[in-house]
């Protein structure tokens, strides 16, 4: 087997979603074979059905480990699991079959990223409806890489340059995500961007705390969380030699960030981050699994069922081959076995 270029792992996602159609778009691409060797963890027989929406002039190579792998422009390497009856898979619906293969990708791709025989994950979307009708308790891709690598304090960042997005809290409810507002969880949060940072190169990133409530909670008459949680960790990040500021009210906070004010911003949930990050457009933000032992990005977008079941071969794989950029530069900068500092433009 060739050395020298990180083997990323792909999870093929929901088979009957547009993942198996933008990983083969991605992977007709030259330039994702100059930074790295990419395998796919997923379905042969699907993988041909994405080839042929996706009208690739590619074939699959079925393989049952890494060291089968051929790493060449024009064949896919498919580590089969060979759990999808396509005979019974309805495209562009959510259903306990394609559920329970996304999972079954997810954990083989961590199985090999934990032993080394991949040197870094990206995932292709999954449907959590379908996860949970295949009788797993789920709530997304973030949570299960935490359990399945023992993970305890995680997060959640989302990118889109110059937007760099982590989130306090993520699936849970808007409630819940209030309570989640707390000193040790930001402080937490806090010290997860600035390793990540250096990742980045950045020396000494900027880093802004968005606050919960309207205006800053304008001294607790909106809300007492930025002064009795939030201003403190900020307080405690800054003794820790931090450049951070905070509470910023959150309606200016991503526009300061855009004029290139603050490298990075720490959102207080999900939405409150993934609102200025998605409105910078679907196409090319990834998703940035922090506190794992492994590196892991994603796509920042859904299963798409509508492109699946129209079969159009319309579907957009640019936040998959930004997902696949990514995850190989971080091999590079981490230091990972295999792993090569290619050009990010």
């Amino acid at each position: 087997m060739p050395g020298g270029k990180p083997i990323i792992g792909i999870t093929m996602g929901d088979p009957a979603g547009i993942g198996p159609e933008i990983i083969a778009k991605a992977l007709s691409r030259r330039r994702i074979y100059s930074i790295c060797r990419p395998i796919v963890i997923g379905h042969s027989g699907s993988m041909r059905m994405g080839i042929e929406v996706a009208s690739a002039k590619l074939t699959v190579h079925p393989v049952k480990d890494v060291k089968e792998a051929f790493f060449k422009l024009g064949v896919i390497d498919v580590i089969d699991l060979e759990n999808v009856n396509l005979n019974g898979l309805e495209m562009g619906k959510p259903q306990p079959m394609g559920g329970r293969a996304a999972v079954e990708f997810i954990r083989k791709a961590v199985e090999l990223a934990i032993s080394g025989e991949v040197s870094a994950i990206a995932t292709a979307p999954v449907n959590k409806e379908a996860v949970n009708m295949a009788g797993i308790p789920f709530k997304g891709h973030t949570e299960l890489l935490a359990e399945l690598t023992g993970a305890s304090k995680y997060a959640m960042m989302l990118i889109h340059e110059p937007l760099r997005v982590a989130h306090v809290s993520t699936h849970v409810s808007l409630r819940e995500a209030c309570d989640k507002v707390s000193k040790d969880r930001i402080l937490d949060v806090l010290d997860m961007v600035d390793e990540a940072s250096n990742w980045f190169g950045f020396e000494k990133a900027r880093i802004a705390v968005a606050s919960l409530n309207p205006h800053g909670g304008e001294g607790g008459l909106f809300g007492l969380e930025e002064v009795e949680e939030i201003a403190p960790a900020v307080k405690a990040a800054q003794e820790k030699g931090m450049d951070v500021k905070g509470p910023i009210p959150a309606d200016t906070v991503f526009a300061r960030a855009l004029k290139g004010e603050f490298d990075f911003v720490v959102a207080m949930y999900h939405d409150q981050g993934h609102i200025p990050v998605k409105l910078l457009g679907l196409e090319r933000g990834v998703n940035l699994t922090l506190g794992l032992p492994i590196i892991r990005t994603s796509v920042d977008h859904g299963t798409a069922y509508r492109h699946a079941r129209l079969r159009l071969g319309t579907a957009n794989p640019a936040s998959l081959i930004e997902a696949i950029k990514l995850a190989a530069f971080l091999c590079g900068r981490k230091g990972v076995k295999g792993g090569a500092s290619p050009n990010m433009s």
